[in-house]
């Protein structure tokens, strides 16, 4: 299915151009140039399946992990300029990954169903105003008993630097019936390219 390269009517937020100037300056922390370990370990024990999407892509090594493994795999990010090195990583590698600049709360404008969704580091950079946007955003975007796996910064992590800290109570909440089931929450570490942080990795089904 055919669609726009970026949503009818969108334009990118301050927080979206935020984004954008931290790849101009480098890799910017969550870009460590290949997939999160936690998730190569949910690739190799089979439950990435059916129609993947990475939302929240970045330069697209979750994608492209899904690619490789032979599954059709979408990845949206609303930086440009990480698009812009996903797409090129795709041809590099010669893999059908599919990339687009979208706005994650506008996933149901994509017209499509995805099986198995993956997000590293995007739920957390939410308000509490967004969160219920995003995931009725992702509710419209997935098929029933399709997966959501979702990374963040977890409460467990010292300090104040960096996003802020997730922690399960506030995963469940966002996350509950009759909607969605929780089936893990797991404390995991997130690597970046400075220091591995402490997160958490859910688990958790459209119902």
């Amino acid at each position: 299915m055919s669609v726009p390269e970026r949503p009818p009517g969108s334009s990118p937020s301050e927080q979206v151009r935020a984004f954008d100037a931290m790849y101009d300056g480098g890799p910017p922390p969550w870009d460590i140039g290949r997939p999160q370990p936690s998730f190569v370990s949910l690739a190799d024990q089979g439950l990435l399946a059916g129609r993947v999407l990475d939302v929240g892509c970045g330069t697209g090594e979750h994608a492209l992990l899904a690619a490789a493994r032979g599954l059709d795999a979408t990845g949206v990010d609303a930086v440009a300029a990480a698009i812009d090195r996903a797409q090129l990583k795709a041809r590099e590698r010669d893999l059908p990954a599919r990339f687009m600049v979208w706005d994650a709360f506008r996933l149901a404008d994509l017209g499509e169903q995805f099986d198995t969704v993956l997000d590293v580091g995007l739920f957390h950079i939410f308000s509490d105003e967004d969160r219920p946007r995003f995931v009725a955003s992702l509710a419209a975007g997935m098929s029933s008993g399709g997966h959501y796996y979702m990374l963040c910064f977890s409460d467990r992590q010292p300090g104040t630097m960096g996003p802020r800290r997730v922690s399960q109570s506030e995963i469940r909440e966002a996350f509950g019936a009759p909607d969605w089931q929780v089936d893990a929450i797991d404390a995991v570490t997130m690597d970046t390219n400075m220091e591995p942080i402490r997160a958490y990795q859910a688990s958790i089904t459209r119902i």
